[in-house]
This record gives C-alpha cells, structure tokens and sequence, in this order.
C-alpha cells in the first residue's frame, strides 16, 4: 500500500487581478506534489478560491457585476494559469 501525502495551497481569495504571487506559490506546491508522486506517494494537490467576503462584494460593484460573474471570471484566470504552467493540481475547490 502507497503511503499518503496531501498538499494544498493557500486558499486564495479571488477579491482582484491574479499576481505573480499566485504562480510562485502554486508553482512550488506543484514541484513538492510531484516529487512525492516520484518517489511513489499517493499524492493529493488541492488549490481553491474563497469566494466570500467585502472585498469582493465591494470590487464586484466597481467592476458593475454581480459578485458571482466577478469571482467567475478571476477563477477562469486561475483555471488558464494553471493550464499554461502545466500544474498538476488534482481539484480546485470552489
């Protein structure tokens, strides 16, 4: 039987523009998640969105959208992103 490793990013808040921050740190779990695969982990990577809170509700108002199309459109980023870096995330949990 495989032993287990689970791994996450921090949860990050979709409240603006996706930064450089969010590929390093995504970046460096990816590397981890992939090394524990190699040397034959049941690996788990998990990243995600918190779509809660004022920030969002009040840069939703600026942007004339509802808070919903607001963080939908940022999580599309995230989602391209991870594409266009090759991570190999096993959900992104919303």
């Amino acid at each position: 039987m495989k032993k287990r490793f689970y791994i996450t990013t921090p949860i990050y808040y979709p409240s603006a523009k996706l930064h450089i921050g969010h590929a390093y740190c995504t970046t460096l779990t990816d590397i981890f998640a992939r090394y524990k695969r190699l040397r034959g982990f049941e690996c788990r990577f998990l990243t995600g969105a918190d779509e809660h809170g004022q920030k969002i509700e009040k840069n939703a108002a600026i942007a004339g959208k509802s808070p919903q199309e607001f963080v939908d459109e940022i999580v599309e980023g995230f989602y391209k992103l991870w594409e266009a870096l090759k991570i190999s995330n096993d959900d992104f949990i919303r």
